[in-house]
């Protein structure tokens, strides 16, 4: 048997897509390719069932089209950077204006693929949003005696579960991702509520003291450090 033609395909068994599109067509021609490829491949038919398929489903990466019932694209892509989820997006749109992409970017896009699209393309767009995923992301973060589950939303200290609610989970992660290095008030605020600041809340410092007492700082020591005019980093207490 002639083999030089023969081409080992990757092996994409473990990562699932989501395509969040309406026309039923379009989202079928893309399903079939990246099952051929060996994706394994979620639906989502308008832009809340999409948000809630990410916020449940955890996948590692949406196609995500511009324009959905119920909500739209770049409104889904907005609520999905709002929960601190790094999942990578790529937005389908058949708007090709320079003003329309850099309000997807903006939004949290990854990429931008416009309408109509040589399958060649999408698929070497997903391997290399894929190839920039940092690792973490494929499920859990660990720092110290602290285990993340992003995905099933469970969080450890040691053998103790921590019950954490919505916003102290997308906390957490959020100095899970970025460990030992002063975070910003405005960059919590944004990172986790997903909105402009507001300078006089104290909204923050409510939270980071509900954290710092579900993750028992007092007993276990501390992880969670505050510098005035800095912000607040997550650190052993035997760092300097």
């Amino acid at each position: 048997m002639n083999t030089t033609n023969i081409v080992n395909k990757p092996d994409n068994k473990d990562t699932k897509v989501l395509i969040i599109e309406d026309e039923a067509q379009i989202t079928r021609l893309i399903e079939l390719e990246l099952k051929y490829e060996g994706y394994e491949v979620i639906t989502a038919v308008d832009g809340l069932e999409g948000l809630k398929s990410i916020r449940d489903g955890g996948p590692d990466l949406v196609l995500l089209d511009c324009m959905l019932p119920n909500m739209s694209g770049e409104e889904v892509c907005k609520q999905v950077r709002s929960d601190s989820d790094n999942v990578p997006i790529i937005m389908i749109t058949a708007k090709d204006s320079i003003e329309d992409k850099v309000k997807g970017l903006d939004y949290g896009a990854d990429d931008y693929l416009v309408k109509p699209f040589a399958t060649e393309e999408l698929l070497a767009r997903i391997r290399a949003v894929l190839r920039r995923k940092p690792k973490e992301q494929a499920g859990t973060l660990n720092y110290d005696d602290l285990w993340l589950d992003q995905f099933n939303r469970l969080a450890k200290r040691g053998d103790d579960v921590l019950e954490l609610r919505s916003k102290e989970f997308s906390l957490l992660r959020v100095f899970m991702m970025n460990p030992e290095k002063y975070l910003t008030r405005e960059f919590l605020f944004n990172k986790v509520w997903g909105y402009d600041f507001i300078g006089e809340s104290n909204v923050i410092e409510v939270y980071i003291r509900y954290l710092r007492s579900k993750l028992q700082e007092k007993k276990q020591g501390k992880l969670i450090h505050t510098k005035r005019g800095e912000g607040y980093m997550l650190r052993k207490s035997d760092l300097k």
